[in-house]
């Protein structure tokens, strides 16, 4: 790839690039909607980097075509209409809602009964991942939609469980997983953290950053989870899984500090799906964060901590700007990311917001380099003050 190398001291803070950023040859740093912060340049000088890659240029700001006046609401060629992306969607939208809540209270079940009566039954696990599976098959692009929404359970864990499930199955059906795989995945993923239960909840569910200690006291919940899994006779793969999704590429994990491919496939996807689920997420302790940026922290695998394929399925199942994520376009419009361009992650489908055509259809963009195209994302609130009602 022909790059350009910049030398950090002709760097400036609040800076932008034309085309994505390097650290070498493999290690995106970050993507030309995002400016070079002062906190990244530290970083940079604390790493001792001394120059980043490129195949654009530094730019003083980025930026901002105005749209011509009728470029706002032309139709013919960089909007398009497409009856399956349609704004009569909403009752698909709240069907789908209710088959999420019934997994997530599925979910919430399994783990009930596990700490009331120890009890995990395989097949019946088994058989709702693969209904699941089904669903996603069908609904994909809804039910991505709705992990932005508001956590279903009060409980924590059960609404991890169940994202990292969805978000796990949706990787490994990008990266062509048979079926029979992809059950095995969900099992491990719906499972993985049982091993909490074994320890006091206020430490899951505690409103406040961990001590020490008490970060030490967590870190032993994969191996309890590999022995609760293990003792019922669940397949070694599923088992395996959960002991070894906090394993990094790089050896830095736990609990047994694994490297590279002695890490095994479904523990490599749920370390990203899992990572991901917590950057964008609800916590006890802190606010849920945008897609955007979920997906921008795992891209830039600080450390080499993912493996590469897993980040590319997911950056292409989820694009750079995750179903929901809220942008603002090109032609000064802001709209609502609403499924996923799998030629292009960086061009999405949108539907426009506050807009619609002369017969009163939603207004939906195929966004392109050469057409209508997001310029950043924005966050929900910042969306609702830029909409102009008609």
């Amino acid at each position: 790839m022909g790059m350009n190398a910049i030398p950090f001291k002709d760097l400036k803070p609040d800076s932008y690039f034309s085309e994505a950023v390097y650290l070498d040859e493999d290690y995106i740093l970050m993507t030309p909607e995002v400016p070079l912060s002062s906190a990244m340049l530290s970083k940079l000088a604390e790493w001792e980097f001394r120059e980043i890659l490129t195949g654009g240029e530094v730019l003083e700001h980025r930026e901002q075509p105005e749209a011509k006046p009728d470029e706002q609401d032309d139709s013919s060629t960089e909007v398009s209409q497409i009856s399956s992306h349609s704004a009569d969607d909403k009752e698909t939208l709240e069907k789908v809602a209710a088959i999420y809540g019934q997994f997530v209270k599925f979910t919430d079940s399994v783990f009930n009964r596990y700490v009331t009566k120890e009890e995990l039954n395989l097949k019946e696990i088994s058989d709702k991942i693969k209904s699941m599976l089904d669903n996603l098959s069908e609904y994909k692009r809804y039910i991505l939609r709705l992990l932005n929404s508001p956590s279903v359970s009060s409980n924590y864990l059960v609404n991890h469980a169940a994202r990292s499930t969805i978000l796990s199955m949706v990787i490994g059906s990008h990266i062509k997983l048979p079926p029979h795989r992809l059950i095995e995945l969900g099992v491990a993923a719906l499972l993985h953290e049982i091993g909490m239960v074994r320890l006091p909840s206020q430490l899951y569910m505690a409103g406040r950053k961990l001590s020490e200690n008490e970060r030490k006291s967590i870190t032993a919940h994969p191996i309890l989870s590999y022995n609760i899994l293990k003792d019922r006779k669940f397949p070694l793969s599923i088992s395996l899984a959960a002991l070894e999704h906090h394993e990094r590429v790089n050896g830095s994990g736990y609990p047994r500090g694994l490297t590279g491919d002695k890490i095994s496939l479904y523990a490599k996807i749920l370390a990203v799906a899992c990572s991901y689920d917590a950057v964008t997420a609800s916590r006890p302790y802190k606010e849920a964060r945008e897609g955007y940026t979920g997906i921008m922290d795992i891209l830039k695998n600080e450390g080499k901590k993912y493996d590469d394929t897993i980040i590319k399925a997911l950056v292409y199942s989820l694009s750079l700007y995750p179903i929901g994520t809220f942008v603002l376009l090109s032609n000064g419009k802001v709209g609502q990311v609403i499924d996923t361009n799998p030629e292009n992650p960086r061009m999405p489908i949108v539907r426009v917001l506050g807009s619609k055509t002369p017969d009163g259809k939603e207004i939906i963009v195929n966004t392109s380099e050469q057409g209508i195209h997001v310029q950043e994302p924005v966050k929900r609130e910042d969306a609702e003050k830029l909409i102009t009602p008609k």
